[in-house]
């Protein structure tokens, strides 16, 4: 696989013509709706896009992708996307006046420059996770951010935060009902077979690395980054701030057919401020075994979250066991289990807060989560601790 420089693959990525010229009737019709573009749409784009699209509070006003296979893609599968304008320059759709919002959902890598590109649009801005691919564009993708439009809504696709459930455990947990919280662990196992063999079909080199980001460190960040990043973001949420340093294992169970993935296990330990400790254990290609949810360890009991439950776990008198080998557990005081998809959450709380005008910018939470994860694969990789000072130096 040839290097690909990142100003060509992005030059590549944000420019291009419109593809299909909004008509000339076309206008958008005054209401209390917020009319949103969608930039990228493949498939976050599309999923994502969708359950925007049947929000009561917003309104697809155009969508974008540089391929046309995928602007076929979201026309088909996005409800109303074959009535708007599809555009393969973003900066098209970024001029239009009266798309109030947008959806970032290209690759991973891309996400600063087309962020940046959003914030001087002056877009509301619900940008997929995480923040970058390195540490040098998280810090151009926070470096935006802080000159946003403070009326403006900034959003990333960290949903447990704005999941019914985990806002529920979190009350539980500010209430002192768990007691000192010392011990957080996330898990984030998950994935089909190990592949055997890579794509057929060769691309040239630029595309590659946009039709297939998830498979380079460059375009992805690697698993931890792409995928453990949402339950890493959990940790420092319940931590209320970033680890000082890591340590960490991991490596491949498997060898990798295609790509430049450097793992397919994890297990490392953040070392935040007031001796807390936060564990992500990840697992891939556990032929087809999930286990994602995130424990709360307290000094009065323990909290275990998850995208479509969280359980409260009290103590207990030993008395009910049957005897000194029966494990089973009885401590649950509480359960809650969640009514919907918890994306269709945060996409409710982002346009609530632009038609209720009270706007909210978690670009720093997603910045610091992001640069977490990479603090994670870089404590694995260089097999040592790594500091968060050291990774910040390290772009």
């Amino acid at each position: 696989m040839k290097d690909v420089t990142r100003r060509g693959v992005v030059a590549g990525a944000a420019g291009g013509l419109m593809l299909v010229k909004p008509e000339t009737a076309f206008g958008y019709q005054a209401n209390s709706k917020v009319v949103f573009g969608i930039i990228g749409t493949g498939g976050r784009g599309t999923y994502v896009g969708t359950h925007m699209t049947n929000d009561a509070n917003a309104q697809l006003g155009a969508i974008c992708d540089i391929y046309p296979d995928r602007i076929d893609r979201g026309k088909t599968q996005i409800p109303g996307a074959d009535k708007v304008p599809a555009y393969k320059d973003l900066n098209e759709l970024l001029a239009r006046k009266d798309i109030d919002a947008v959806l970032i959902a290209t690759p991973v890598f891309l996400h600063p420059v087309h962020f940046e590109a959003a914030v001087k649009a002056g877009k509301h801005i619900y940008c997929e996770k995480p923040a970058g691919a390195s540490v040098a564009g998280v810090k151009r993708l926070l470096a935006a951010a802080k000159k946003a439009d403070p009326s403006k809504t900034i959003q990333f696709g960290f949903q447990q935060r704005h999941s019914p459930e985990y806002l529920k455990a979190w009350d539980i947990y500010k209430a002192g009902k768990i007691g000192d919280v010392k011990m957080m662990m996330s898990y984030w196992v998950l994935g089909g077979t190990p592949p055997t063999q890579g794509p057929t079909t060769p691309l040239p080199p630029e595309e590659e690395k946009i039709r297939r980001w998830g498979s380079w460190r460059e375009t992805s960040g690697g698993p931890i980054v792409e995928q453990d990043c949402h339950g890493v973001d959990v940790l420092n949420w319940w931590a209320e701030a970033h680890p000082t340093k890591a340590i960490g294992t991991g490596g491949l169970r498997y060898p990798i057919p295609y790509g430049d993935w450097t793992s397919d296990h994890h297990n490392i330990t953040y070392y935040y401020p007031k001796g807390i400790e936060g564990w992500l254990i990840s697992v891939k290609h556990t032929a087809g075994y999930r286990d994602v949810k995130e424990q709360m360890y307290g000094s009065q009991g323990m909290l275990e979250l998850a995208r479509t439950y969280y359980k409260w776990h009290g103590p207990i008198a030993t008395s009910p066991l049957k005897n000194a080998d029966d494990l089973r557990d009885r401590s649950l005081i509480e359960r809650g289990d969640s009514k919907r998809e918890i994306t269709i959450d945060a996409i409710e709380y982002f346009y609530k807060s632009i038609v209720d005008k009270k706007p909210h910018n978690l670009a720093q939470d997603a910045a610091d989560s992001t640069l977490t994860s990479l603090l994670g694969r870089m404590a694995f990789e260089k097999k040592r601790e790594v500091t968060w000072e050291e990774l910040l130096k390290s772009e």
